[in-house]
Protein backbone atom coordinates (compact mmCIF):
# COMPACT_ATOMS: atom_id res chain seq x y z
CA UNK A 1 0.00 0.00 0.00
CA UNK A 2 1.66 3.07 -1.29
CA UNK A 3 -0.38 5.64 -0.04
CA UNK A 4 1.58 8.92 -1.46
CA UNK A 5 -0.45 9.30 -3.89
CA UNK A 6 -3.36 7.02 -3.06
CA UNK A 7 -5.88 9.77 -3.27
CA UNK A 8 -5.56 9.81 -7.04
CA UNK A 9 -7.61 6.48 -7.14
CA UNK A 10 -10.68 7.80 -4.91
CA UNK A 11 -14.41 7.88 -6.14
CA UNK A 12 -14.01 11.22 -7.94
CA UNK A 13 -14.46 14.42 -5.73
CA UNK A 14 -13.86 12.38 -2.62
CA UNK A 15 -11.07 13.79 -1.47
CA UNK A 16 -8.37 16.36 -2.79
CA UNK A 17 -5.86 13.80 -4.38
CA UNK A 18 -3.39 16.49 -5.25
CA UNK A 19 -3.62 17.61 -1.75
CA UNK A 20 -3.03 14.28 -0.59
CA UNK A 21 -0.18 13.78 -3.02
CA UNK A 22 1.73 16.79 -1.82
CA UNK A 23 2.22 15.42 1.21
CA UNK A 24 5.86 13.97 -0.76
CA UNK A 25 6.89 17.02 -0.93
CA UNK A 26 6.97 17.97 3.01
CA UNK A 27 10.83 18.04 3.96
CA UNK A 28 11.61 15.73 6.97
CA UNK A 29 13.53 17.57 9.68
CA UNK A 30 13.35 17.24 13.56
CA UNK A 31 9.84 17.87 13.73
CA UNK A 32 9.74 14.05 12.34
CA UNK A 33 11.26 11.59 15.06
CA UNK A 34 10.41 8.78 12.93
CA UNK A 35 12.89 9.53 10.27
CA UNK A 36 16.48 9.50 10.73
CA UNK A 37 18.81 12.95 11.64
CA UNK A 38 20.70 11.81 7.73
CA UNK A 39 17.63 12.39 6.28
CA UNK A 40 16.60 16.20 7.77
CA UNK A 41 16.17 18.29 4.73
CA UNK A 42 15.42 15.55 2.21
CA UNK A 43 11.70 15.53 0.98
CA UNK A 44 9.36 13.02 1.74
CA UNK A 45 9.57 11.46 -1.88
CA UNK A 46 13.19 11.78 -2.14
CA UNK A 47 13.67 10.05 1.00
CA UNK A 48 12.12 7.39 -0.06
CA UNK A 49 13.47 6.98 -3.38
CA UNK A 50 16.56 6.24 -1.47
CA UNK A 51 14.33 2.61 -0.60
CA UNK A 52 15.62 3.18 3.08
CA UNK A 53 14.97 -0.04 5.21
CA UNK A 54 14.05 -0.66 8.39
CA UNK A 55 17.37 -0.88 9.63
CA UNK A 56 18.38 2.66 8.57
CA UNK A 57 15.73 3.99 10.90
CA UNK A 58 16.03 4.05 15.00
CA UNK A 59 14.17 3.31 18.27
CA UNK A 60 11.64 4.14 19.73
CA UNK A 61 9.42 3.36 16.72
CA UNK A 62 5.87 2.42 15.50
CA UNK A 63 5.87 1.08 12.02
CA UNK A 64 2.78 0.02 9.54
CA UNK A 65 2.85 -2.85 7.27
CA UNK A 66 1.45 -1.99 3.93
CA UNK A 67 0.04 -5.79 3.43
CA UNK A 68 -1.87 -5.61 6.52
CA UNK A 69 -3.39 -2.73 5.90
CA UNK A 70 -4.42 -3.26 2.33
CA UNK A 71 -5.77 -6.24 3.23
CA UNK A 72 -7.71 -4.91 6.27
CA UNK A 73 -8.78 -2.02 4.08
CA UNK A 74 -10.35 -4.66 1.55
CA UNK A 75 -11.43 -6.99 3.97
CA UNK A 76 -14.32 -4.70 5.23
CA UNK A 77 -15.63 -2.59 2.22
CA UNK A 78 -16.04 -6.22 0.59
CA UNK A 79 -18.06 -7.16 3.91
CA UNK A 80 -19.78 -3.76 3.57
CA UNK A 81 -20.68 -4.36 0.12
CA UNK A 82 -21.74 -7.78 0.78
CA UNK A 83 -24.50 -7.06 3.46
CA UNK A 84 -25.67 -3.40 1.17
CA UNK A 85 -24.29 -1.03 4.15
CA UNK A 86 -22.55 2.14 3.98
CA UNK A 87 -19.27 3.09 5.90
CA UNK A 88 -17.77 6.04 6.82
CA UNK A 89 -14.42 5.25 8.77
CA UNK A 90 -14.14 7.41 12.00
CA UNK A 91 -11.06 9.09 10.97
CA UNK A 92 -9.71 10.16 14.42
CA UNK A 93 -8.49 7.21 14.93
CA UNK A 94 -5.30 7.98 12.36
CA UNK A 95 -5.78 11.31 11.53
CA UNK A 96 -4.16 10.65 8.20
CA UNK A 97 -5.78 11.77 4.76
CA UNK A 98 -3.40 9.35 2.88
CA UNK A 99 -4.94 6.90 4.61
CA UNK A 100 -8.39 8.08 4.65
CA UNK A 101 -8.31 8.24 0.67
CA UNK A 102 -7.39 4.47 0.49
CA UNK A 103 -10.85 3.92 2.02
CA UNK A 104 -12.73 6.16 -0.21
CA UNK A 105 -11.10 4.77 -2.73
CA UNK A 106 -12.86 1.47 -1.69
CA UNK A 107 -16.08 3.23 -1.88
CA UNK A 108 -16.61 4.70 1.85
CA UNK A 109 -19.21 7.00 1.82
CA UNK A 110 -16.95 9.24 3.86
CA UNK A 111 -15.27 10.36 6.61
CA UNK A 112 -16.32 10.48 10.25
CA UNK A 113 -14.65 12.92 12.61
CA UNK A 114 -15.03 13.72 16.39
CA UNK A 115 -14.54 17.44 16.81
CA UNK A 116 -14.42 20.82 15.70
CA UNK A 117 -10.48 20.86 14.78
CA UNK A 118 -11.16 17.18 12.61
CA UNK A 119 -13.58 18.74 10.78
CA UNK A 120 -11.28 21.60 9.95
CA UNK A 121 -7.96 19.18 8.99
CA UNK A 122 -10.83 16.73 6.54
CA UNK A 123 -11.98 19.80 4.60
CA UNK A 124 -8.72 21.00 4.11
CA UNK A 125 -7.91 17.62 2.21
CA UNK A 126 -11.34 17.84 0.23
CA UNK A 127 -12.90 15.54 2.09
CA UNK A 128 -16.27 15.94 0.47
CA UNK A 129 -18.83 14.28 3.08
CA UNK A 130 -18.40 14.42 6.39
CA UNK A 131 -20.03 13.30 10.30
CA UNK A 132 -19.14 14.96 13.02
CA UNK A 133 -19.95 12.38 15.56
CA UNK A 134 -20.67 14.52 17.67
CA UNK A 135 -23.28 17.78 18.87
CA UNK A 136 -22.15 21.24 17.66
CA UNK A 137 -22.10 23.61 20.55
CA UNK A 138 -19.38 25.98 20.33
CA UNK A 139 -20.57 29.07 17.96
CA UNK A 140 -17.59 29.28 16.39
CA UNK A 141 -18.04 25.44 15.12
CA UNK A 142 -22.12 26.53 14.36
CA UNK A 143 -20.69 29.36 12.07
CA UNK A 144 -18.39 27.53 10.57
CA UNK A 145 -19.91 24.32 9.73
CA UNK A 146 -23.25 27.13 8.62
CA UNK A 147 -20.93 28.44 6.02
CA UNK A 148 -18.96 25.25 4.64
CA UNK A 149 -21.72 22.83 4.31
CA UNK A 150 -23.75 22.58 1.62
CA UNK A 151 -25.57 19.77 -0.45
CA UNK A 152 -22.20 18.19 -2.65
CA UNK A 153 -20.31 18.84 0.93
CA UNK A 154 -22.43 17.63 3.59
CA UNK A 155 -21.59 17.86 6.47
CA UNK A 156 -23.61 15.78 9.39
CA UNK A 157 -23.29 16.44 13.14
CA UNK A 158 -25.54 15.19 16.14
CA UNK A 159 -27.71 16.41 18.30
CA UNK A 160 -28.73 14.93 22.06
CA UNK A 161 -30.56 17.52 23.99
CA UNK A 162 -33.25 20.30 23.03
CA UNK A 163 -30.66 22.47 24.40
CA UNK A 164 -28.52 21.85 21.28
CA UNK A 165 -31.22 22.76 19.53
CA UNK A 166 -31.76 26.06 20.87
CA UNK A 167 -28.16 26.79 20.95
CA UNK A 168 -27.49 26.08 17.34
CA UNK A 169 -30.44 28.67 16.44
CA UNK A 170 -29.66 31.25 18.50
CA UNK A 171 -26.08 30.95 17.05
CA UNK A 172 -27.34 31.67 13.98
CA UNK A 173 -30.18 33.43 14.47
CA UNK A 174 -27.12 36.13 15.83
CA UNK A 175 -24.83 35.69 13.14
CA UNK A 176 -28.18 36.68 10.55
CA UNK A 177 -27.35 33.03 8.95
CA UNK A 178 -30.05 31.00 6.71
CA UNK A 179 -28.80 28.22 7.03
CA UNK A 180 -30.35 24.84 7.98
CA UNK A 181 -27.90 21.96 9.27
CA UNK A 182 -28.57 18.36 8.62
CA UNK A 183 -28.53 16.63 11.69
CA UNK A 184 -29.06 12.76 13.10
CA UNK A 185 -31.10 12.73 16.66
CA UNK A 186 -28.52 10.66 18.98
CA UNK A 187 -29.79 7.71 20.97
CA UNK A 188 -27.65 6.84 24.18
CA UNK A 189 -27.82 4.79 27.26
CA UNK A 190 -27.72 4.57 30.64
CA UNK A 191 -24.25 4.64 31.88
CA UNK A 192 -23.15 5.57 28.28
CA UNK A 193 -21.81 9.00 26.82
CA UNK A 194 -23.73 11.25 25.06
CA UNK A 195 -26.78 10.87 23.62
CA UNK A 196 -30.41 11.48 24.62
CA UNK A 197 -31.44 8.62 27.54
CA UNK A 198 -34.00 7.01 26.46
CA UNK A 199 -36.57 7.08 22.96
CA UNK A 200 -38.85 9.47 24.75
CA UNK A 201 -36.56 11.74 25.33
CA UNK A 202 -34.54 11.19 22.09
CA UNK A 203 -38.26 11.71 20.34
CA UNK A 204 -38.63 15.10 22.25
CA UNK A 205 -35.01 16.11 20.76
CA UNK A 206 -36.29 15.11 17.35
CA UNK A 207 -39.31 17.13 17.60
CA UNK A 208 -37.24 19.83 18.77
CA UNK A 209 -35.13 19.68 15.57
CA UNK A 210 -38.39 19.37 13.17
CA UNK A 211 -39.64 22.54 14.39
CA UNK A 212 -35.88 24.39 14.06
CA UNK A 213 -36.11 26.57 10.63
CA UNK A 214 -32.39 25.89 11.28
CA UNK A 215 -31.94 22.28 11.08
CA UNK A 216 -33.22 19.13 9.37
CA UNK A 217 -33.50 15.94 10.55
CA UNK A 218 -32.02 13.24 8.74
CA UNK A 219 -31.25 10.14 11.03
CA UNK A 220 -30.44 8.33 14.07
CA UNK A 221 -27.06 8.18 15.44
CA UNK A 222 -25.60 6.14 18.35
CA UNK A 223 -22.47 4.26 19.82
CA UNK A 224 -23.21 1.09 21.06
CA UNK A 225 -19.36 0.89 22.26
CA UNK A 226 -19.72 3.01 25.26
CA UNK A 227 -22.13 0.27 26.48
CA UNK A 228 -19.72 -2.90 26.58
CA UNK A 229 -16.43 -3.70 26.35
CA UNK A 230 -16.25 -7.35 25.77
CA UNK A 231 -17.83 -9.85 24.13
CA UNK A 232 -19.32 -11.82 26.42
CA UNK A 233 -23.00 -12.89 26.55
CA UNK A 234 -23.88 -10.09 28.85
CA UNK A 235 -22.20 -7.51 26.75
CA UNK A 236 -23.55 -8.33 23.14
CA UNK A 237 -27.01 -8.68 24.54
CA UNK A 238 -26.34 -5.05 26.06
CA UNK A 239 -25.46 -4.07 22.60
CA UNK A 240 -28.08 -5.67 20.73
CA UNK A 241 -30.40 -4.23 23.13
CA UNK A 242 -29.58 -0.68 22.53
CA UNK A 243 -29.33 -1.27 18.99
CA UNK A 244 -33.05 -2.64 18.69
CA UNK A 245 -33.77 0.78 21.18
CA UNK A 246 -32.31 2.84 18.26
CA UNK A 247 -34.45 0.75 15.60
CA UNK A 248 -38.01 1.44 17.90
CA UNK A 249 -36.76 5.50 17.47
CA UNK A 250 -36.35 5.08 13.60
CA UNK A 251 -40.30 3.78 13.36
CA UNK A 252 -41.33 6.27 15.71
CA UNK A 253 -39.92 9.30 13.55
CA UNK A 254 -41.26 7.50 10.60
CA UNK A 255 -44.74 7.14 12.31
CA UNK A 256 -44.43 10.73 13.65
CA UNK A 257 -43.07 12.01 10.01
CA UNK A 258 -40.37 14.02 11.66
CA UNK A 259 -37.80 13.29 9.07
CA UNK A 260 -36.97 16.37 7.13
CA UNK A 261 -34.84 14.32 4.33
CA UNK A 262 -35.62 11.59 1.59
CA UNK A 263 -32.67 9.71 2.16
CA UNK A 264 -32.12 8.97 6.37
CA UNK A 265 -29.47 6.96 8.04
CA UNK A 266 -29.13 4.95 10.97
CA UNK A 267 -25.48 4.75 12.09
CA UNK A 268 -23.83 3.07 14.92
CA UNK A 269 -20.63 0.68 14.60
CA UNK A 270 -16.78 1.02 16.11
CA UNK A 271 -14.85 -1.85 15.55
CA UNK A 272 -15.78 -3.92 17.46
CA UNK A 273 -19.50 -4.57 17.26
CA UNK A 274 -20.40 -3.71 13.58
CA UNK A 275 -21.93 -7.12 12.96
CA UNK A 276 -24.08 -7.01 15.31
CA UNK A 277 -25.54 -3.21 13.90
CA UNK A 278 -25.56 -4.48 10.92
CA UNK A 279 -27.62 -7.65 11.82
CA UNK A 280 -30.36 -5.66 14.06
CA UNK A 281 -30.84 -2.32 11.95
CA UNK A 282 -30.97 -4.06 8.46
CA UNK A 283 -34.40 -5.23 9.32
CA UNK A 284 -34.74 -1.08 8.89
CA UNK A 285 -33.53 -0.41 5.22
CA UNK A 286 -36.04 0.72 2.60
CA UNK A 287 -35.25 1.81 -1.09
CA UNK A 288 -37.54 4.40 -0.92
CA UNK A 289 -41.22 4.08 -2.85
CA UNK A 290 -43.16 7.44 -2.72
CA UNK A 291 -44.37 6.39 0.79
CA UNK A 292 -41.62 6.89 2.93
CA UNK A 293 -37.56 7.97 3.12
CA UNK A 294 -35.13 5.51 1.33
CA UNK A 295 -33.32 4.14 4.22
CA UNK A 296 -29.66 2.75 4.62
CA UNK A 297 -27.22 1.31 7.78
CA UNK A 298 -23.83 3.33 7.72
CA UNK A 299 -21.02 1.98 10.51
CA UNK A 300 -18.47 3.67 11.47
CA UNK A 301 -15.52 1.74 11.97
CA UNK A 302 -12.10 2.89 12.28
CA UNK A 303 -9.80 1.01 13.95
CA UNK A 304 -10.33 -1.87 11.51
CA UNK A 305 -7.54 -0.11 9.07
CA UNK A 306 -4.70 -0.28 11.27
CA UNK A 307 -5.64 -3.36 14.09
CA UNK A 308 -3.69 -4.75 16.21
CA UNK A 309 -1.98 -7.74 18.41
CA UNK A 310 -4.64 -6.68 21.82
CA UNK A 311 -7.78 -5.19 22.38
CA UNK A 312 -9.49 -5.42 18.54
CA UNK A 313 -7.97 -8.59 18.11
CA UNK A 314 -9.68 -10.17 20.64
CA UNK A 315 -13.06 -8.42 20.22
CA UNK A 316 -13.35 -8.10 16.60
CA UNK A 317 -16.18 -10.09 14.81
CA UNK A 318 -13.55 -11.27 12.52
CA UNK A 319 -11.83 -12.70 15.42
CA UNK A 320 -15.08 -13.72 16.69
CA UNK A 321 -17.03 -15.69 14.14
CA UNK A 322 -13.90 -18.03 12.85
CA UNK A 323 -13.57 -16.26 9.62
CA UNK A 324 -10.94 -14.12 8.00
CA UNK A 325 -9.07 -11.77 10.84
CA UNK A 326 -8.39 -8.53 10.52
CA UNK A 327 -4.59 -8.23 10.34
CA UNK A 328 -2.49 -6.24 13.01
CA UNK A 329 -0.92 -3.49 10.98
CA UNK A 330 1.42 -1.65 13.67
CA UNK A 331 4.09 -2.51 15.57
CA UNK A 332 6.41 -1.09 17.97
CA UNK A 333 9.99 -0.97 18.20
CA UNK A 334 12.26 -0.56 21.36
CA UNK A 335 15.70 -0.70 22.45
CA UNK A 336 17.11 -2.37 25.55
CA UNK A 337 18.74 0.65 27.30
CA UNK A 338 19.51 -0.70 30.67
CA UNK A 339 19.50 -4.20 31.99
CA UNK A 340 19.88 -3.24 35.65
CA UNK A 341 18.80 -6.69 37.48
CA UNK A 342 18.40 -10.18 36.43
CA UNK A 343 15.04 -10.99 34.50
CA UNK A 344 14.79 -6.74 34.59
CA UNK A 345 15.53 -4.87 31.37
CA UNK A 346 14.24 -1.24 30.34
CA UNK A 347 13.50 -0.25 26.89
CA UNK A 348 13.58 3.25 25.29
CA UNK A 349 9.96 3.40 24.31
CA UNK A 350 7.16 4.54 26.81
CA UNK A 351 3.70 6.47 27.01
CA UNK A 352 5.38 9.45 24.81
CA UNK A 353 5.84 6.37 21.79
CA UNK A 354 3.21 3.83 22.24
CA UNK A 355 -0.46 3.43 23.46
CA UNK A 356 -1.42 2.07 26.83
CA UNK A 357 -4.44 2.12 27.90
CA UNK A 358 -6.34 -0.70 26.12
CA UNK A 359 -3.70 -2.76 27.48
CA UNK A 360 0.19 -2.73 27.52
CA UNK A 361 2.62 -3.46 24.90
CA UNK A 362 3.78 -6.98 24.32
CA UNK A 363 7.02 -8.18 23.52
CA UNK A 364 7.07 -10.66 20.31
CA UNK A 365 10.83 -11.02 19.10
CA UNK A 366 14.16 -9.66 20.28
CA UNK A 367 17.62 -9.04 17.67
CA UNK A 368 21.00 -7.67 18.10
CA UNK A 369 19.86 -4.42 15.61
CA UNK A 370 16.99 -2.90 14.70
CA UNK A 371 16.06 -4.46 10.94
CA UNK A 372 18.10 -7.77 11.42
CA UNK A 373 17.49 -11.12 12.55
CA UNK A 374 15.29 -11.75 15.54
CA UNK A 375 13.88 -15.04 17.48
CA UNK A 376 10.66 -15.02 19.84
CA UNK A 377 11.11 -14.12 23.28
CA UNK A 378 8.36 -16.20 25.57
CA UNK A 379 7.54 -15.61 28.42
CA UNK A 380 8.43 -11.77 28.32
CA UNK A 381 6.09 -8.75 29.40
CA UNK A 382 6.08 -5.47 29.85
CA UNK A 383 4.76 -4.95 33.15
CA UNK A 384 5.02 -1.01 33.78
CA UNK A 385 5.87 2.00 31.49
CA UNK A 386 6.94 5.23 32.10
CA UNK A 387 6.72 8.39 30.05
CA UNK A 388 9.68 7.36 28.05
CA UNK A 389 10.69 3.89 29.56
CA UNK A 390 9.05 0.46 29.68
CA UNK A 391 10.33 -1.88 32.11
CA UNK A 392 10.02 -5.36 30.77
CA UNK A 393 10.20 -8.66 32.57
CA UNK A 394 11.90 -12.35 31.30
CA UNK A 395 13.12 -15.14 32.45
CA UNK A 396 16.90 -15.02 32.25
CA UNK A 397 17.66 -18.56 32.49
CA UNK A 398 15.87 -18.58 28.91
CA UNK A 399 16.83 -15.81 27.27
CA UNK A 400 19.82 -13.38 26.48
CA UNK A 401 18.50 -9.63 26.89
CA UNK A 402 21.15 -6.78 26.78
CA UNK A 403 21.64 -3.01 26.32
CA UNK A 404 21.35 -2.25 22.91
CA UNK A 405 19.30 -5.34 21.51
CA UNK A 406 15.93 -4.40 19.73
CA UNK A 407 12.51 -5.57 20.92
CA UNK A 408 9.20 -5.89 18.43
CA UNK A 409 6.21 -4.74 20.40
CA UNK A 410 2.61 -6.37 19.79
CA UNK A 411 0.85 -2.72 20.67
CA UNK A 412 -2.60 -2.40 21.56
CA UNK A 413 -5.55 0.49 20.61
CA UNK A 414 -4.70 2.14 17.12
CA UNK A 415 -6.25 5.52 18.16
CA UNK A 416 -4.05 6.13 20.83
CA UNK A 417 -1.08 5.33 18.76
CA UNK A 418 -0.91 7.30 15.64
CA UNK A 419 -1.25 10.46 17.95
CA UNK A 420 2.04 10.09 19.48
CA UNK A 421 3.44 10.37 15.66
CA UNK A 422 3.58 13.17 13.17
CA UNK A 423 5.11 10.38 11.03
CA UNK A 424 4.98 6.71 10.47
CA UNK A 425 6.92 4.57 8.31
CA UNK A 426 5.24 1.98 6.23
CA UNK A 427 7.14 -1.58 5.53
CA UNK A 428 6.29 -3.47 2.70
CA UNK A 429 6.45 -6.93 5.06
CA UNK A 430 6.96 -6.34 8.95
CA UNK A 431 8.33 -10.13 8.85
CA UNK A 432 9.73 -9.98 5.64
CA UNK A 433 10.50 -6.98 2.95
CA UNK A 434 10.83 -4.14 5.26
CA UNK A 435 11.64 -1.73 3.10
CA UNK A 436 10.01 1.77 3.52
CA UNK A 437 7.48 2.29 1.27
CA UNK A 438 5.46 4.92 2.54
CA UNK A 439 5.33 8.08 5.08
CA UNK A 440 2.09 8.29 6.79
CA UNK A 441 1.65 11.68 8.13
CA UNK A 442 -0.88 12.24 10.96
CA UNK A 443 -3.03 15.79 11.94
CA UNK A 444 -3.98 15.93 15.24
Amino acid sequence: MNTSTSGAGADAGAIAADTVARLADVRLDWRHKAVPATASGTSHREFLSTAPKLADLQTPLLTLDAGALRCNADRLASWCAEHGVLLAPHGKTTMAPQLWAEQLSRGAWGITVANFAQLRVAREFGVRRLQLANSLTDPHAIEWVAATANPDQPILSWVDSTVTVDVIGRTLETIGSSAVLDVLVELGGIGGRTGARGVEAALDVARAISASPHLRLVGVSGYEGSLAHTADADSIAAVRGYLGQMGELHQRLLGDGLYGSEAVILTAGGSAYFDDVVDVLSPCVTAGSGVGPRVEVMIRSGAYIIHDDGFYRGISPFSRDGGQPFKAGMHGWARVVSQPEPGLAILDAGKRDLPVDEGLPRPQLIGPALGGPMVPLVGAEITAVNDQHSFMTFDAGAATVRPGAVVRLGLSHPCTAFDKWTLIPVLADTDGDQTVVDLIHTFF
